[in-house]
């Protein structure tokens, strides 16, 4: 439960906090570089439209559409001292494939007011977002046959052209006001898509909300919380939708002291995992406690015959302990959480011990049984900006085996999504595509890899002449 120190200052005027806030966040000082501003995650100061891209190997002919990747890239120079790399304004990044060709790589910071403003242009149209950012810059999905950029926290959906460019902002007529998720997944067999969705401005109620395959929202359920937890991600099953209620919290303490990114570990706030039925009211979630971890990402999750939830997901042991700048918890494992609801217990199996992050699977099995997993590997002893490890890891869960895609010396990896070859591919039939960044030239390429011979070379790569800054979340989003 919140301090009554807390308690009392939530009271005050929000105007009041945010000012004392921004004081203090103004005039903190770093004797070091931040390393989300320096090196690899340096920001790119300008908009790129390419279209004479050198390709090594051969673009498979059936990948027509369009690889996006989003991720904070500052659009004006942000105090070190308090910058956090969560916060940082959005840019896409995005190379169109046809008929065996790449035909364009271009970059576009998603327009908040503030940038629009920066760059002579009319605002986009849309509501303003009433807490969180307005420049998402955490994934980019397609959904209900438009593009969309998306943040947590309390922003809302921006919708970006198939070029990159800011439509509009949107609340889905109004059914949104608190904003939405980073992490939607869309269910293969009925075609809606599942959020659990927070903003930093409520510290009690949390949302799962389903957009029909319309575009349409039909459901807005609240779910009781306490402390204000974050929670970057959910996953669904055929039953249920999991949400991982655990200890990152928002901290006042933090906000006040100027920290950009308002939430830390809290050891005090009791580590639990929900299993909602997927049209029950927020009053019928099944409450399973778990040992105190942190879950950005899951991989999948399913039901077994026995009634049990199995999710796969990339564990931290904390997070946020400190917080200042990004990531700084201890190394996380690959981990099956076997979720017991007639007992009301979680039971966690290290799947791999070593340290990885953002695990894909094959998007058509979400919320189903499957086999294949693909995951960034990181640092062993951690590292301040987080990643730099050159190494992709492919799990088969059903044979318990791992193979490794080590992309050599300097190559950094950021997450890789899996594209199937055609409709009916078998689950691993097809190409796994992601940026990676060569730190000795200072460029980057999208790499197309044969997800059945993942250990062996590229199909194609696409060479970018400057460095993309590590991002999040991407997608292939397929056009006709």
């Amino acid at each position: 439960m919140p301090s009554p120190v807390e308690t009392a200052i939530r009271s005050v005027v929000t105007k009041g906090i945010m000012g004392v806030a921004g004081f203090n966040r103004a005039h903190r000082k770093s004797s070091a570089p931040n390393p989300y501003l320096t090196g690899i995650h340096q920001p790119m100061e300008a908009e790129y439209t390419l279209t004479d891209l050198k390709v090594t190997g051969t673009i498979p002919p059936a990948l027509n559409g369009l690889y996006l990747r989003n991720g904070p890239n500052p659009f004006s120079p942000p105090n070190p001292a308090t910058h956090h790399w969560f916060v940082g304004d959005g840019m896409l990044h995005g190379v169109r494939l046809e008929g065996g060709k790449a035909l364009w790589y271009r970059n576009r910071w998603v327009r908040s007011p503030q940038i629009s403003q920066a760059l002579g242009e009319p605002p986009a149209p849309g509501p303003r977002t009433p807490a969180g950012s307005e420049s998402p810059n955490t994934n980019v999905v397609a959904m209900a046959g438009r593009i969309w950029a998306l943040v947590e926290a309390g922003g809302l959906p921006v919708e970006v052209s198939d070029t990159l460019e800011t439509r509009a902002r949107s609340d889905f007529g109004g059914l949104l006001r608190q904003g939405y998720t980073a992490h939607p997944h869309l269910d293969p067999l009925t075609g809606e898509t599942h959020a659990i969705c927070y903003t930093g401005q409520n510290q009690t109620t949390i949302w799962h909300t389903v957009i029909t395959a319309e575009g349409a929202v039909r459901r807005h359920e609240p779910i009781a919380v306490q402390n204000g937890p974050s929670i970057h991600d959910c996953m669904i099953t055929r039953n249920y939708v999991i949400v991982m209620d655990l200890p990152v919290t928002f901290s006042m303490a933090a906000l006040i002291g100027g920290a950009s990114f308002p939430y830390r570990w809290n050891p005090k706030h009791t580590a639990r995992i929900g299993l909602l039925p997927r049209e029950g009211k927020g009053s019928d979630i099944l409450w399973c406690d778990v040992e105190p971890c942190y879950i950005f990402h899951p991989a999948n999750a399913y039901e077994t015959e026995d009634g049990k939830v199995i999710m796969d997901a990339c564990v931290h042991q904390d997070m946020f302990v400190d917080g200042n700048t990004g990531p700084n918890g201890s190394i996380c494992a690959f981990e099956s959480l076997e979720i017991d609801p007639a007992a009301r217990a979680v039971t966690r199996r290290i799947i791999d011990d070593a340290p990885q992050e953002f695990p894909r699977p094959d998007e058509r099995r979400i919320g189903q049984p499957y086999r294949y997993a693909y995951t960034v590997a990181l640092p062993a002893q951690g590292d301040p900006s987080f990643l730099g490890d050159p190494r992709l890891f492919k799990h088969d869960l059903g044979a318990g085996t791992r193979q490794v895609h080590d992309f050599g010396p300097g190559r950094m990896p950021g997450e890789f999504v899996f594209v199937p070859a055609h409709e009916t591919a078998a689950e691993d039939e097809g190409w796994l595509i992601g940026y990676v960044i060569d730190t000795a030239s200072d460029t980057t390429g999208l790499v197309i890899l044969n997800a059945q011979d993942f250990t062996g070379p590229p199909v194609a790569s696409i060479a970018l002449p400057h460095r993309i800054p590590p991002g999040f979340h991407g997608n292939w989003v397929p056009l006709g």
